[in-house]
């Protein structure tokens, strides 16, 4: 049964229920001066899906006109949640690092999954590549151009997406070194989903540890960091990561953030750790030390 049904296990975009009636309008104050719009957009099969674009308003007239074709230009983000809930609630927490961010304008993407929120279709990692693709290719039209810089930030399961997509565009862009490679936050990630069930039940004679070979969804993230390792000339240009760990995280073992620093070291990636203390799962950038690091490194790049 657990295999049969492992999407609807994996994915929870009902849970809290009311998840998918959210309205970005709840959270308008406590996000200003960070404004939010949804866009629709369609997925590489069709399926039409949902994205929150916010930006401090703040920024804005001569001063954004000036940053935006200076030398530094505009920092695109790309944002792919974890595995429950909906985008509105996670925009106050998002705002906040764009509110800590006033020295260049940045554009936050977050994407909606299908079957989450108000995207169409179900959710499978087959369609959540297909998505994150598509989202990547609306952001290259709409925002990208020479002097953008690129972040791919992912909570949870969303780590094991910004990873895909980070392989993806390496096999299509970085690999020839036409473009700078994208910024990658992996905030309280994983491996790989094989590597939960093993960590999650060592216990040999618990039957669950014996389902690798029957996923559908593995988000291998060892698979997609090492196929981007760093072979630039020198360290010139090499991809920075930030990887985030929440310190009392109850879902994910923090064993699994020692690995994904250790591949992106060994991968010649410039990687900096933070593990944010006190934090649950999914607290790790609501607190002030996570939070204060993501939009350190974003002021770094």
């Amino acid at each position: 049964m657990m295999v049969i049904f492992q999407n609807k296990i994996i994915y929870m975009p009902s849970i809290p229920p009311f998840s998918r009636q959210e309205k970005i309008a709840t959270y308008e104050k406590v996000c200003w001066p960070i404004v939010w719009e949804e866009q629709r957009i369609q997925s590489l099969d069709g399926v039409e899906i949902a994205l929150c674009v916010g930006r401090n308003v703040a920024m804005t007239g001569e001063k954004e006109e000036k940053k935006v074709k200076g030398p530094e230009g505009e920092v695109v983000i790309l944002y792919f949640q974890g595995n429950g809930s909906s985008i509105p609630p996670r925009l106050p927490q998002l705002s906040a690092v764009l509110k800590a961010l006033d020295e260049r304008p940045y554009i936050l993407i977050a994407v909606s999954y299908r079957g989450f929120w108000t995207s169409r279709g179900r959710a499978s990692q087959r369609g959540i590549e297909r998505d994150a693709v598509a989202a990547l290719n609306w952001a290259r039209k709409t925002y990208l151009h020479p002097n953008t810089r690129l972040v791919l930030w992912g909570q949870s399961i969303g780590a094991g997406v910004a990873t895909f997509l980070a392989a993806s565009h390496h096999r299509q862009h970085d690999c020839l070194r036409r473009s700078e490679p994208p910024a990658l936050i992996l905030e309280t990630p994983f491996v790989s989903v094989r590597s939960m069930l093993l960590a999650l039940y060592p216990q040999r004679w618990l039957p669950y540890r014996y389902l690798g070979p029957f996923l559908r969804n593995w988000w291998d993230s060892e698979e997609a960091l090492r196929s981007i390792s760093d072979t630039r000339p020198n360290g010139t240009g090499r991809r920075k990561v930030l990887v985030v760990s929440a310190e009392k995280d109850e879902l994910v073992p923090s064993e699994q953030a020692d690995a994904i620093e250790k591949l992106c070291i060994e991968g010649g990636m410039d990687v900096s750790r933070t593990r944010v203390r006190g934090a649950l799962h999914t607290e790790a950038t609501f607190r002030g030390d996570g939070r204060n690091a993501v939009a350190s490194f974003l002021k770094r790049l």
